[in-house]
């Protein structure tokens, strides 16, 4: 890679900063506007595939509205993935209402991200699928800036952001970044994400 070569488009291994607006079903539910632009390395699933893919080509200054289908974002909604858990189950300082989002820990140690639907005498109902799961994502996107990827980036496939912070890599539902990005420790994730 050739050193103080800037990207002309985007394409993979380039950093990417860009200014989003999503608006799902008429409603805008994220956007940078008023905070740093979203900054992600392109080519290594750091946002939702359908986004990714759409951007390949585009230059600084460039915009483009973009429409991403459930199964190229937050995925198609499973019913499989609402469930029902004793009120008993759940710790007394958690406030048990519908819409409360919960991070919970299943048999494996792995962190899950639930929603309360229902309140019952006896027992909660959570819904494991992503909020924005089964809906069409409408992005407005502006690409801000494009810098070549540093080696380190590379090796650890996501952007490290100098003294602020070091990125977190998102999973491939893009949870940690659109729909969270004020919700992670008061620090946006660029992924986040």
């Amino acid at each position: 890679m050739a050193e103080n070569l800037v990207p002309t488009e985007v394409k993979d291994d380039v950093v990417v900063s860009m200014e989003y607006t999503l608006t799902v079903d008429g409603e805008i539910v994220d956007s940078s506007e008023g905070d740093d632009p979203l900054v992600f390395l392109q080519g290594h699933q750091n946002i939702i595939p359908g986004l990714e893919k759409a951007l390949y080509g585009l230059k600084v200054g460039d915009s483009k509205a973009v429409s991403v289908e459930p199964e190229e974002g937050y995925g198609i909604r499973d019913e499989e993935e609402v469930l029902e858990v004793e009120r008993k189950e759940f710790p007394e300082e958690i406030p048990l209402e519908p819409g409360v989002e919960l991070d919970l820990r299943d048999d494996n140690g792995e962190t899950l991200s639930a929603t309360i639907l229902e309140i019952g005498d006896e027992l909660i109902v959570l819904d494991l699928n992503h909020p924005l799961a089964g809906k069409v994502l409408n992005f407005e996107v502006k690409i801000v800036d494009l810098r070549e990827a540093t080696e380190e980036e590379l090796e650890h496939g996501h952007v490290h952001l100098d003294d602020e912070f070091e990125y977190d890599e998102l999973d491939e539902d893009f949870d940690d970044d659109f729909d969270e990005l004020d919700d992670d420790d008061d620090d946006k994730k660029d992924n986040h994400k």
